[in-house]
C-alpha cells in the first residue's frame, strides 16, 4: 500500500489545510442539501422552509464533523469523517411528512436516533462480526452503489432527462477526469493532494467560458442566516417513531461499513471502540439535527474516495471542511455558489473517486484466503447488492419496511455477506484487518 502524503495526526500548515479542506467541502454539498430539497420538494413546502430545512443541514452537518474528527469525551470516530444529511431516511421521512408534517418527521428523528445511540454501545461486539471477507465485500459495495451516481453527474442529470450524455457533457466530464488522473500521477506536493479541488475548478472555469454556468441560485440566496431551532414544532406519532427506527438499524450497518471502509483509506486499524464513538456521534448528530430543524445524518461514503485518491488522511484538515460547512450553512450564497457547479464537472472528479473505494475493497479482498467457501459470500453478497442498486424496481411489489431495509444495495450486501459467514461451516474466527 502506498504511503500516505498527510496521516491522520498530521496537521498541514493551515493555506494548504484550507485548499485541501475544499475537497471535501465540494464532493459533501451536494448530498448534503440534496435530502433536504427533495424532501422540501414532495412534500411542497414553502422556499423560507425549504431553505431552514437547508441551512440547518449545512449547519448541522459542520457541527458534527468537526466533533467525529477531533472527538468529544467518548463521541466521535476521530477519523477524517465528513458527516450529512443521509438518503436512507427519504422514504421514512416522506411518508412521516405527508401524514404528519415536518413536525412528525423531526419528533419522530428525535426519538428513534435512541435506536443509533443505545445501539453504539454494542459496536465492540458487533465489530467482531466483520472479518476481512465481511469487511472487503462491503467496502467493495460501497463503491459499487456509488457509481451509477458518478455516471449521472458525468451524463449531466437523470436517466430520461433530454439533456443527458450530451456530447458537450461527456467531453467535460471526460476532461476533468483525465485531468484529476494526470494531477495525482504526475503531480508532486499539494498539486497531486489537492488534484480533485484543481481539476473541478479547472473545469468550473473552462464552462464558465462556454456560458454553462447558471448563476441564478447565487442571485436567489441571502448572504447571511441564523439556525432556527424547533421552526417547524414537533409530534410524535408512533407510525413515525418505528418507520425512523427501522432506518435506523439500516444506518448503522452502513455507517459500520463506511467505517472500515474509511480505516482502509486511512492505513487505520478501527476497533470496537471507535466504531462506537463513530455511532454514537451519527446518532447524537441526528439528534442535534431533528432539534435544529433538518433530517438526520450519517457519515458520507463520498470523502472515503477523497482521501483514497489523494492519500490524505489528516482528521485536522477534515474538521476544517467542517468549519466550511457551518460557514455555507451561515453565509446561504457561498453554499449557493458551491450548487452552480456544473455536474459533469462533478462527474469526472466523482467516477474517480468512487472508483477507489472500489480499488480499497478489492485490496482488502485480496488478503482474504481464497477458498470456495470464501468466494460464495463474496459473489452472492455483491451480486444481491447490486441487483437493488441497478434494479431497484425489483422490491416495488414488497411491502413498505421491506423496501426500507432492503433498499440499499450496501445493506443488501453487508446482511448477506454477515449472514453467510455466521452460517457457512469454516469461518475464520481472525477479526483484524491488516493495513
Amino acid at each position: 500500500m502506498e504511503q500516505l502524503l498527510y496521516r491522520v495526526e498530521d496537521r498541514p500548515p493551515l493555506p494548504t489545510s484550507l485548499l485541501l479542506a475544499a475537497q471535501h467541502l465540494l464532493a459533501a454539498l451536494g448530498g448534503i442539501i440534496a435530502v433536504p430539497l427533495v424532501v422540501g420538494g414532495v412534500l411542497g413546502l414553502p422556499t423560507a422552509d425549504v431553505v431552514a430545512l437547508v441551512n440547518a443541514a449545512l449547519m448541522v452537518s459542520g457541527a458534527v464533523t468537526i466533533v467525529q474528527c477531533r472527538g468529544a469525551g467518548p463521541v466521535g470516530i476521530r477519523l477524517p469523517c465528513v458527516m450529512g444529511t443521509s438518503f436512507t431516511f427519504v422514504a421514512a421521512a416522506i411518508a412521516i411528512g405527508f401524514e404528519h408534517g415536518v413536525a412528525g418527521i423531526l419528533g419522530s428523528s428525535l426519538v428513534a436516533s435512541l435506536v443509533m445511540i443505545i445501539g453504539s454501545f454494542f459496536m465492540p461486539q458487533i465489530r467482531k462480526l466483520f472479518p476481512p471477507v465481511v469487511t472487503g465485500t462491503v467496502v467493495s459495495m460501497i463503491g459499487l452503489s456509488l457509481i451509477p451516481v458518478a455516471v449521472d453527474w458525468f451524463a449531466g442529470g437523470q436517466v430520461g432527462s433530454p439533456d443527458y450524455a450530451r456530447p458537450d457533457h461527456l467531453a467535460i466530464a471526460g476532461f476533468v477526469l483525465v485531468l484529476v488522473v494526470c494531477l495525482v500521477q504526475f503531480g508532486r506536493g499539494i498539486v497531486s493532494a489537492a488534484a480533485i479541488v484543481i481539476g473541478m475548478v479547472v473545469g468550473y472555469l473552462l464552462c464558465l467560458m462556454l456560458g454553462k454556468i447558471d448563476f441564478k441560485p447565487v442571485q436567489d440566496a441571502a448572504w447571511f442566516a441564523l439556525p432556527q431551532p424547533l421552526h417547524f414544532g414537533m409530534s410524535f406519532p408512533i407510525s413515525g417513531i418505528i418507520g425512523m427506527s427501522i432506518a435506523y438499524l439500516v444506518t448503522i450497518v452502513e455507517s459500520t461499513g463506511n467505517f472500515l471502509a474509511l480505516g482502509q483509506a486511512t492505513q487505520t486499524r478501527v476497533d470496537g471502540k471507535q466504531m462506537a464513538g463513530g455511532i454514537l456521534c451519527d446518532g447524537l448528530g441526528s439528534a442535534l439535527a431533528a432539534l435544529m430543524s433538518t433530517t438526520p445524518f450519517s457519515s458520507f461514503a463520498q470523502n472515503i474516495g477523497v482521501v483514497s485518491l489523494t492519500g490524505v488522511a489528516s482528521r485536522y484538515v477534515v474538521a476544517l471542511a467542517g468549519a466550511l460547512l457551518v460557514g455555507a450553512g451561515l453565509f446561504p450564497v457561498f453554499g449557493a455558489l458551491i450548487v452552480t457547479i456544473p455536474l459533469p464537472v462533478l462527474g469526472g472528479a466523482g467516477l474517480m473517486m468512487f472508483a477507489m473505494i472500489i480499488v480499497a475493497g478489492i485490496e482488502m479482498l485480496g488478503k482474504v484466503k481464497g477458498s470456495r467457501r470464501n468466494g460464495v459470500i463474496i459473489a452472492v453478497a455483491i451480486g444481491c447488492g447490486m441487483a437493488v442498486t441497478v434494479r431497484p424496481e425489483l422490491l416495488g411489489k414488497l411491502p413498505a419496511y421491506v423496501r426500507e431495509v432492503f433498499g440499499s444495495g450496501i445493506t443488501v450486501s453487508a446482511l448477506i455477506a454477515l449472514g453467510m459467514n455466521l452460517l457457512l461451516p469454516g469461518r475464520e474466527d481472525a477479526i483484524d484487518d491488516a493495513h
